[in-house]
Order: structure tokens, then C-alpha cells, then sequence
């Protein structure tokens, strides 16, 4: 697929100043982020300069730590992921940092309250209140002046299983923290319930996006897992949106050892086969085979865009002002 403003290869952007349009209010296109965890957050810090309407929609499958241990006891969405896409929208002013802070903190004791996170039980005690999930994270994105919306992929919490395979052997592991830690390959998964009910907000906010974004993050458990609510798959499919895909900086251990970037793309057209995708973006630090992370690409129909994305101190992290100034360049060239 060919894209108006790219040339026939690879497109290889400088790290120039930061300098984004987004910054005006009303100003940037509509742009749907699609992750969890530490993945989603990196995307989010940088999307939200780019464009004030960002919608994040948040894969609802942790079964550990704080999140696991409220799913467990009081039946909910697990909370942690999208505590932390809020956190990612607040603003970098007084107000905006120390509500971060506040919802990210984690408490620290002997007892019942040791590790769960302050977030987890305001957006847990709203959901008990107001008795509607999405109506939770809107007010909890309120007292956090968000720079944009928050909403759960589905509408029920879910189970990622994986099939895995270790010394030739091929096995089944449930649970996220359990596909996490796998000694073994992950080569595909699946959810249960099988059919989960996406969040119509979340179809819709897909439906009616400008730009929609896989990644970074997480590939099986969080990335992958929005392409198996069949609802939600179908609105990828179908709409008018542009597709992006931000690629990881390095292979997580467990889930993803030894991959190559171009194998993260293999994987994806795998789990459907059928998603075009209009734009891939790596970090030119991260690609040892340009040649075949562009033939990848365009499997998928994409065009392949390099850039320095990464933290300038080594960390397999992504840089916000650096990822917000390539998106919004890529962003503008299609506006």
C-alpha cells in the first residue's frame, strides 16, 4: 500500500526539536491506543501532546498483583492497566504530576493492604458506587484532569491462554503472569470466554478514529489480545481509521525472547491475517535487517518508518518527546 507524502521505501525521520501541533486545544486527529501495562503508557505519554482526543482502550486480562487480588475477591475488571493508561494522560503541570503519583502509588505494610495500589481502590470504589465501569474511569479521569478517555477492550475480565513451546514440546499455559513467565515460546493465544463482549464504547471510539495504535507493549498479552473480541476485531477491520504499529525495543523475556522485529509483524498478520496495516514504526536502533523488517511490513501492507524513538540512556524505553515528535510528523502527513 502506497501512501501519499512517503517515498517507495522506507522512511528514515530525523530526531528534530519538539515542536507538535497537539498542543492547541480542540487540535490533532481522533487517535485510538491500544496496549496495557508499561507498553501503553509509554504510547500515551507521547500521544497526549500530540492530540487532546485520545482515546486509550485497555486490555482487561491481569490476574496478578493488585489487580489480580481485587478480580479475585470482588468479581471486577482487573483495575491495574487501566489505572496506569490514566496516569500516562495526566499533565505535566503540579496538578497533573501529583494526582499521578497519587494513583501509581503503592502501599506498603504487613497486612491486608500491602502492594495494592491507590488507583486500583479509587477506581474499584467508583465502579461499587456508580455500578458502570466506563462511568468510573470518566470520573476518575476527571479528578485527574486526563488528557483523554480510558475504557476497558471488554466488558468482562478475561483469561489469555498461550500455546507454548519448550524443547519441541507443545503446551498450554492460562493465566497473563503465567504467559509471562514461560520458560517456554508463545506462538499463539486465545481468550476465555472465547466470545467475550467488547465495550461499545470502545467499538465505537475505533469506529470513529482518525489513527489507530498497536503498541508498544506487551505482544501476546497485550497487544495481541484486542484482535480475539470478535467485536472489537471486526471494528479494526472495518474502519476508516489509518492502522500504526509502534514496535517494542527489545524482545520481553518469557513472551517474546529472541525475536526479531520483523517476527513481531509475522506474528500479528498470523492472528489476522486479514488487518491491513498502513504504517510500522521502529526505532533504528532496534533493526539489525532493514531489508527484512520492510519486506514485513508490506506484508501487511505497510510502510515502514525509522526513527530514534528510543530513551537516550540506553534503557529499552521508549523516549515521550521523541515518540510525540515522529507521530505527529507521520500524523501531519495524512491530515
Amino acid at each position: 500500500m502506497t501512501d501519499e507524502g512517503f517515498d517507495a521505501g522506507a522512511t528514515y525521520l530525523s530526531d528534530g526539536p519538539f515542536a507538535v501541533s497537539g498542543t492547541h486545544p480542540g487540535f490533532g486527529p481522533r487517535v485510538v491506543a491500544l496496549g496495557g501495562g508499561h507498553g501503553l503508557f509509554a504510547s500515551l505519554s507521547a500521544l497526549r501532546v500530540v492530540t487532546d482526543r485520545l482515546t486509550a482502550v485497555v486490555t482487561v486480562a491481569d490476574d496478578g498483583g493488585s489487580s489480580g487480588r481485587l478480580r479475585r475477591e470482588l468479581g471486577v475488571l482487573p483495575p491495574g492497566d487501566l489505572r496506569m493508561a490514566l496516569a500516562a494522560l495526566c499533565g505535566d503541570d503540579e496538578w497533573g504530576s501529583t494526582w499521578s503519583e497519587v494513583v501509581q502509588h503503592r502501599f506498603r505494610s504487613e497486612g491486608e493492604l500491602h502492594g495494592h495500589a491507590v488507583g486500583n481502590l479509587l477506581i474499584v470504589a467508583l465502579w461499587e458506587l456508580l455500578g458502570d465501569p466506563v462511568a468510573g474511569l470518566d470520573w476518575v479521569g476527571r479528578l485527574l484532569g486526563a488528557h483523554g478517555r480510558v475504557l476497558p477492550m471488554a466488558s468482562v475480565p478475561l483469561d489469555i491462554v498461550a500455546e507454548v513451546e519448550l524443547d519441541g514440546v507443545v503446551s498450554t499455559v492460562r493465566g497473563q503472569v503465567a504467559c509471562a513467565l514461560t520458560p517456554g515460546r508463545v506462538q499463539a493465544i486465545s481468550l476465555v470466554p472465547e466470545d467475550p463482549p467488547a465495550r461499545p464504547e470502545a467499538v465505537a471510539a475505533v469506529r470513529e478514529a482518525d489513527w489507530v495504535v498497536f503498541g508498544p507493549g506487551s505482544w501476546f498479552t497485550s497487544v495481541l489480545p484486542h484482535l480475539k473480541v470478535p467485536e472489537l476485531a471486526r471494528a479494526l477491520h472495518e474502519t476508516r481509521a489509518r492502522r500504526l504499529v509502534t514496535l517494542n525495543l527489545a524482545p520481553q523475556p518469557g513472551e517474546t525472547d529472541d525475536f526479531s522485529p520483523q517476527q513481531h509483524l509475522e506474528v500479528l498478520r498470523q492472528h489476522a491475517p486479514d488487518l491491513s496495516i498502513d504504517v510500522v514504526l521502529a526505532d533504528t536502533g532496534i533493526v539489525d535487517d532493514p531489508g527484512a523488517l520492510e519486506k514485513a511490513a508490506a506484508a501487511l501492507g505497510a510502510r515502514l518508518v525509522m526513527a530514534d524513538v528510543a530513551a537516550g540512556d540506553g534503557s529499552p524505553k521508549h523516549d515521550p518527546r521523541r515518540l510525540a515528535s515522529v507521530l505527529d510528523e507521520i500524523f501531519l502527513q495524512k491530515r
